[in-house]
């Protein structure tokens, strides 16, 4: 499998469509665990923050965030995350 396959990740939504997303980067904020996801069938190239949850058989869950605050403090910490990563490039 190569490396883009590998960032691949199919989600089934609640009509029964499977979307496809490249997961971008996953981030730990305040303990909780999110995935950050492109849709690759979106034109408009807009990332998506999903929480990530695991079951008792170890399956992840992903479940959208439902709290304002709580999506905004994610989406901050990724973008100082992301500027940070790209001042350490230059």
């Amino acid at each position: 499998m190569d490396q883009e396959q590998e960032n691949i990740i199919v989600l089934t939504d609640e009509d029964g469509n499977e979307l496809e997303f490249e997961e971008l980067d996953r981030v730990e904020v305040d303990g909780r665990e999110y995935a950050i996801l492109l849709p690759l069938d979106d034109e408009e190239d807009e990332a998506i923050i999903l929480r990530v949850e695991y079951e008792e058989n170890g399956e992840e869950v992903f479940s959208h965030i439902e709290d304002d605050e709580e999506w905004e403090k994610v989406a901050d910490f990724w973008q100082e995350m992301s500027e940070e990563e790209l001042d350490d490039q230059e």
